[in-house]
């Protein structure tokens, strides 16, 4: 067993990083739900999750098909209102915006990754991580763009086109594009999941860099145990509700680690997370 979990299970408390309790809360979800109405019956997603995420932490949220994490990650996103509870995002309730405001979040406050990378075709990489300023009505794209793109390795990039770049190099132009407007969290949807081992550590390395050094809020999804390894914190869902939310005791350095098995890492994370509880849960 890896045993990459520290301390006791805690659903309802929050982990606080490094022991500090004075970091600004840039996350603050609180009884969300969510339910579907299809037709005369209705499908409850999210049953009451509660959650705050720390500025400067590096976080995934995992869970198997049908657990809630792709609804809890439209939430989080501003891409989605839940049907009960409240949502505080840097400090403002965006549970109950209304479609432009929520788009006024999602361009200020939130930058995205995604696995499949969404860049224009024929777009150059300066001009993809211009689009968001352009939106935002920013001034000195071009200039930020290019500093965003030099952060990420890619400053003899500027003028390539997609079809000219690799896949590592396409994603670290989203994730430059999402740095762009200094969101207040990187929300990454499975970003090594379309990458080759080596690309998918290097986008590790940077996403770890930008988290150590500069303090960047970072929220990944994935269902990838070796991946949720190199952050601080996971948080599990299954049915609807949080099960388990964990700090990292060593968390992987990108780079450094050879990667087991698929057998060995779903031993690993079923042993400490799933079986890892009272006996009281699985009656």
């Amino acid at each position: 067993m890896f045993g990459w979990f520290k301390g006791t299970k805690t659903v309802d408390a929050p982990v606080v990083v490094d022991g500090d309790v004075q970091k600004k809360i840039v996350i603050d979800i609180r009884n969300i739900t969510k339910t579907y109405d299809m037709g005369e019956l209705s499908l409850q997603v999210l049953k009451g999750i509660s959650l705050q995420v720390q500025q400067g932490e590096f976080l995934s949220i995992m869970g198997p098909s049908g657990s809630g994490k792709s609804t809890l990650m439209n939430i989080l996103g501003a891409l989605d209102q839940p049907t009960s509870g409240e949502y505080f995002l840097d400090g403002e309730d965006v549970s109950k915006l209304s479609e432009s405001a929520l788009a006024r979040v999602r361009n200020k406050k939130i930058g995205f990754v995604f696995q499949n990378f969404n860049l224009l075709r024929r777009t150059s990489a300066v001009r993809q991580v211009e689009l968001p300023l352009i939106y935002g009505g920013g001034s000195g794209r071009t200039k930020k763009a290019k500093a965003a793109l030099t952060s990420v390795g890619l400053e003899q990039r500027f003028d390539h086109l997609p079809s000219e770049l690799s896949g590592g190099q396409q994603q670290r132009v989203a994730i430059a594009r999402a740095l762009v407007t200094e969101p207040a969290m990187i929300l990454a949807d499975e970003p090594t999941g379309n990458l080759d081992s080596r690309s998918g550590t290097e986008v590790m390395q940077i996403f770890q860099q930008l988290n150590r050094e500069q303090g960047i809020s970072i929220v990944f999804v994935t269902h990838d145990p070796w991946i949720a390894r190199h952050t601080n914190r996971v948080v599990m869902l299954r049915d609807g509700n949080i099960v388990a939310d964990r700090a990292v005791a060593h968390p992987l350095v990108a780079g450094e680690a050879e990667r087991p098995s698929e057998a060995e890492e779903l031993e690993g994370v079923f042993k400490d997370t799933y079986y890892g509880g009272s006996q009281e849960e699985y009656n």
